[in-house]
């Protein structure tokens, strides 16, 4: 199996596609390969398109690594939060293509992007760490509180619930769903937002709007990542 992220530029859109074969995991390696695919981005697009493979948008950190004990696990969750803040923070639009299920840090993906599209189907979508035996970490509960709405935050966050596509449309993780036509839908919206926004308002607007937040997660993360641990560990 080679990378788990391919990335190509095709009209100024980033397209990068998360495929490893299985369910999607996110270890060190996809975490490397996603950072080189927004290196890449930075330098010769100017909107990137996250696309998960059929069935499986991300199940979240790579068990495998995070059972390896308690130091294993929080490298783990402190890589993947860096990366999801430089998500959040990216300097260009960013759409991503929600093919199935995204659970967990899946789910943080989505939520650190600013246009999420689904797949309609029996898929699932949430952020079940509390009822697998896991906290939430601050950067988690903070993408939480912004994207999703004030009534479902609670259910999502703390009560591990879990959504269909439609139902995540309301609570906050997906902005829409379409039956079929995914990639080509999320290319497209990618496409339309990077020829229609200028680069330097996007990247200003972006910064006065997530940078505290960024900041403030950031400068506190050793502490967040201090007090995770998986069940057993």
């Amino acid at each position: 199996m080679g990378s788990p992220i391919t990335t190509t530029i095709s009209e100024h859109v980033a397209i990068v596609r998360f495929d490893d074969g299985k369910a999607n995991a996110l270890g060190h390696e996809a975490i490397d390969a996603f950072h080189r695919a927004l290196d890449e981005a930075e330098e010769a697009a100017s909107a990137v398109a996250i696309i998960g493979r059929p069935g499986r948008f991300s199940a979240g950190f790579d068990l495998n690594e995070m059972k390896q004990g308690p130091e294993a696990s929080q490298a783990l969750v402190r890589r993947g939060a860096e990366l999801l803040l430089r998500l959040y923070g990216f300097p260009m639009p960013v759409v991503a293509g929600c093919t199935g299920h995204a659970l967990a840090a899946g789910a943080l993906i989505l939520l650190s992007c600013d246009e999420r599209i689904g797949i309609d189907g029996d898929t699932k979508i949430g952020l079940p760490e509390v009822a697998i035996g896991m906290p939430l970490p601050r950067f988690g509960t903070e993408l939480a509180r912004d994207r999703l709405t004030n009534r479902q935050f609670t259910r999502a966050a703390l009560l591990a619930t879990s959504y269909s596509p439609v139902e995540a449309v309301e609570a906050g993780f997906l902005d829409e769903i379409v039956a079929d036509d995914l990639e080509e839908t999320v290319i497209g919206r990618a496409s339309e937002l990077g020829s229609r926004l200028s680069k330097a308002g996007f990247r200003i607007t972006r910064q006065n709007a997530r940078g505290k937040m960024i900041t403030g997660v950031m400068a506190e993360l050793e502490a967040d990542v201090s007090t995770f641990s998986v069940s057993g560990n």
